[in-house]
């Protein structure tokens, strides 16, 4: 059986990349945290309005 050969080609990580992912899912997280707590209120709201 033949073996499979692999090539792995390696980059240089830098401190600057890595802080920039973070910030960038940082915001992500606080957008998506933001409209759910808005869909939420204006959710609670309808149920309040038509089903008081």
């Amino acid at each position: 059986m033949a073996e499979a050969q692999q090539h792995i080609d390696y980059v240089e990580v830098k401190a600057q990349d890595i802080l920039a992912e973070r910030q960038n899912g940082w915001v992500m997280f606080t957008r998506a945290t933001t409209w759910t707590i808005i869909a939420t209120v204006v959710l609670l709201v309808a149920l309040k309005v038509f089903w008081g």
